[in-house]
């Protein structure tokens, strides 16, 4: 906190004025980054069933390319995947950590299944099977770019994978 205080040019008290400890600080930090990802989800609640697999590929693609042109964002992702040490102070963010997985989790199932209905997805695995997959092929993507930067451009690899991924659910087992 004192590294903090020190980077915003304030005293230590003012930080703890405005945040209680660490994790209530990181948590602010990760809503400002969070919330137009969250956003765009909503896409994934409105999209006609017929239009749901285009709906999760447009939300997808608005993360990728929000980590990728978002330097703030890629920093505080940067310190979430890499940097924090999930210890008895930090219980609240790893909580929220999870917290938001099973949400994003439960919008892409119920995306999915939309698209089942529709006829546009064939495979027989559970939403909620299809949904971990794709969450964690995109959490994957993530990491592993942050972690590299340089080792591979993040949207047009990223839409790739997440088309073959797709591509797979359209034929039938």
């Amino acid at each position: 906190m004192q590294e903090v205080a020190l980077a915003a040019g304030v005293t230590r008290g003012a930080v703890y004025w405005h945040f209680k400890d660490k994790a209530d600080l990181f948590n602010a930090m990760m809503d400002r980054v969070s919330l137009p990802f969250e956003q765009s989800t909503e896409t994934l609640n409105h999209a006609a069933p017929a239009q749901a697999l285009l709906a999760i590929r447009a939300h997808l693609k608005v993360v990728l390319q929000r980590v990728n042109d978002d330097v703030r964002a890629r920093l505080v992702f940067e310190i979430a995947m890499h940097k924090v040490e999930y210890n008895a102070e930090m219980t609240r963010v790893r909580e929220r950590r999870i917290a938001a997985r099973g949400l994003h989790v439960a919008l892409l199932e119920k995306a999915l299944l939309a698209a089942r209905r529709a006829g546009t997805i064939k495979s027989r695995q559970s939403g909620r099977q299809m949904a971990i997959g794709l969450h964690a092929l995109l959490d994957g993507l993530v990491q592993n770019w942050i972690l590299d930067p340089e080792g591979f451009k993040l949207q047009p690899v990223g839409l790739r994978a997440l088309d073959t991924y797709f591509a797979g659910l359209t034929v039938a087992e």
